[in-house]
C-alpha cells in the first residue's frame, strides 16, 4: 500500500471526464484550484521539471528507524505465526512458542515479509525511477493476529500525472503476486501427505479421521467442546486463484487445516492482501489504477458501488455477531440486531459519502435488503461466526481512505501496455478476493 501526502481534494466532486491532453490540465475550477497547490511546470514528455526528489532522504538515523520496525514485525510475526504454524498450541503473548515451534514461525515470518517487502518495496523503485520523493518501507508490528497490520510507504510529494501514478500503484501488486504465487506453488509441490495433522496439539477429530481414512474429511468433523473453546473450526475462505492452483496437486489441506503449513498460509494471506490493496476505491493501489484506466467520473462511480458492495459483507458478518452478542436480549429473528447494524451503517454511509443522502438513502436500503437475504435465504440461520475483517475495512476505508480518488493534475492516455497491465490487476482482484476471508463453523 502506498500513501500519498496531501493528496485529498475539498473539491472532489468537480471534476470532469477524461482529459485527452498529454501535457495540458483540464481547464475550468478544478484546474485553476490544482493550480494553486503547486507552480510545478511538465515539459513535452510529461516529466516534471526541477527537483529531482527520491534519492538524498535516507541517512543513518532513518535508515535505523525502518530497520528497527521491520524487525520488530519479523518478531511479532514468528511469535504470532507459531500459534498457527507450530505443532504446540500456544497464543502468544499469553503463551511463549517453545524454541521450535518459534522457528517454525520464523519461516512464515520470513515468508510473508518477503511478500510485503517486496510489494513495498515495488511501489518505492517505481517512484525512485520517476523521480517521486518517497520514504523507505514502514513495517507494522503488532503482537496480535498474525503479528503484522502490513507495511506502507510515504509519497512525499503529490503524482500529478496519472501515468506515473499508474505505474507507481501497479508495480506494489505485481511484485507482492509473484512472491505469492512462487510460495504457494512450492508449498504445493512439497505437501506431505495427510499425516502430517499427526503432529499438531489438539484435532483428535481430524487426526482420527486420517488415521482411519488416510485423506482428510471434506467437512470439518465437529470438535470437543473443550477442544474448540466454545468458537467452532476456523475456516479460511476459498479465492478463485488459491482454488485453480490446488486443483493440481494432492495432498492440499483443506482450508480449516490449510493455516498449519507455513507456505500455504503466507501465500494465501499474500493473495488476499493483494486484492485489497487492489480494491478499486479511493487511494488504494486499485484506486490509483482504475482511475488511471478510466477516468475521475467513472472511477468515482464504480468506487461508490464497490464500497456498497463492502456493506453487504459487512452486514452479512456483523449481524450474526451482533445477534450472538446480545443473546436472550434478541428476538429469534435479530430484530434489534438489524437496527443496530443499521445504526452503524447509516454512519458508516453518512461518513463515505459525505452526507449525500441521494446516495445515503439508497445504498442503505440496498445493503440491508442484500444482507438480509444471504442471511436468510442462503444461509438460513445466524451460529456462523465471521472475524469482522470487512466490518473493518469499511471503516478504515471510510474514515481514512476515503472512497473517491482526488483528481489529478495531468490524465494522460495509458498506452497499450500499461492498459493491458492495468486490466490485469483488476482481474487478478476479482481472483483473489474472498467474500468470507475469515469465520469459524
Amino acid at each position: 500500500m502506498n500513501e500519498d501526502n496531501g493528496s485529498q481534494n475539498d473539491e472532489i466532486g468537480t471534476g470532469g471526464d477524461r482529459d485527452h491532453s498529454d501535457a495540458s490540465p483540464r481547464p475550468g475550477r478544478r484546474a485553476r484550484n490544482l493550480a494553486r497547490w503547486d507552480s510545478t511546470v511538465l515539459d513535452a514528455d510529461g516529466e516534471e521539471d526541477g527537483d529531482t526528489g527520491g534519492a538524498g532522504d535516507y541517512d543513518l538515523k532513518t535508515v535505523a528507524k525502518h530497520l528497527g520496525l521491520f524487525l520488530a514485525t519479523v518478531a511479532t510475526v514468528a511469535l504470532t505465526g507459531a500459534s498457527f504454524v507450530g505443532f504446540n498450541a500456544s497464543l502468544f503473548p499469553l503463551v511463549m512458542p517453545s524454541w521450535p515451534d518459534f522457528m517454525r514461525g520464523l519461516l512464515f515470518a520470513a515468508l510473508l515479509l518477503a511478500f510485503l517487502g517486496v510489494h513495498e518495496f515495488g511501489h518505492f523503485f517505481a517512484a525512485m525511477k520517476h523521480k517521486v520523493r518517497v520514504s523507505l518501507p514502514y513495517f507494522i508490528p503488532i503482537p496480535l493476529g498474525i503479528g503484522t497490520l502490513g507495511a506502507v510507504i510515504r509519497i512525499k510529494e503529490r503524482i500529478r500525472d496519472t501515468r506515473k501514478m499508474f505505474d507507481v500503484g501497479v508495480a506494489g501488486p505485481l511484485a507482492g503476486l509473484v512472491v505469492s504465487l512462487a510460495v504457494l506453488l512450492i508449498g504445493f509441490a512439497t505437501l506431505p501427505d495427510p499425516s502430517y495433522i499427526q503432529n499438531f496439539e489438539g484435532h483428535e477429530a481430524v487426526k482420527n479421521y486420517v488415521a482411519q481414512n488416510g485423506v482428510f474429511p471434506e467437512t470439518p468433523p465437529e470438535p470437543a467442546s473443550e477442544e474448540s473453546g466454545g468458537q467452532g473450526t476456523l475456516m479460511m475462505g476459498e479465492t478463485l486463484l488459491y482454488s485453480f492452483l490446488a486443483s493440481f496437486f494432492e495432498n492440499v489441506p483443506p482450508m480449516y487445516e490449510m493455516y498449519h503449513y507455513p507456505f500455504l498460509f503466507a501465500g494465501w494471506l499474500g493473495l488476499f492482501f493483494t486484492a485489497l490493496n487492489l480494491m478499486p476505491v479511493g487511494q488504494l493501489d486499485g484506486g490509483h489504477i482504475l482511475y488511471s484506466l478510466i477516468g475521475f467520473r467513472r472511477h468515482r462511480t464504480v468506487a461508490r458501488y464497490t464500497f456498497a458492495a463492502l456493506t453487504i459483507l459487512a452486514g452479512i458478518e456483523a449481524v450474526p455477531f451482533i445477534h450472538q452478542s446480545l443473546g436472550d436480549w434478541d428476538t429469534s429473528v435479530g430484530s434489534l440486531s438489524w437496527l443496530l447494524w443499521a445504526g452503524g451503517l447509516y454512519l458508516l454511509l453518512r461518513r463515505a459519502f459525505h452526507g449525500d443522502h441521494r446516495w445515503v438513502a439508497p445504498l442503505l436500503a440496498l445493503s440491508l435488503v442484500a444482507s438480509a437475504a444471504w442471511l436468510y435465504g442462503w444461509v438460513g440461520h445466524f451460529d456462523t461466526q465471521h472475524s469482522l475483517i470487512w466490518v473493518f475495512w469499511c471503516a478504515f476505508i471510510a474514515y481514512f481512505v476515503g472512497i473517491e480518488h482526488p483528481p489529478v493534475q495531468y490524465e494522460r492516455h495509458l498506452d497499450p501496455v500499461r492498459r493491458r497491465l492495468g486490466w490485469f490487476s483488476m482481474g487478478v482482484f476479482l481472483l483473489c478476493i474472498s467474500p468470507t476471508p475469515l469465520y469459524f463453523v
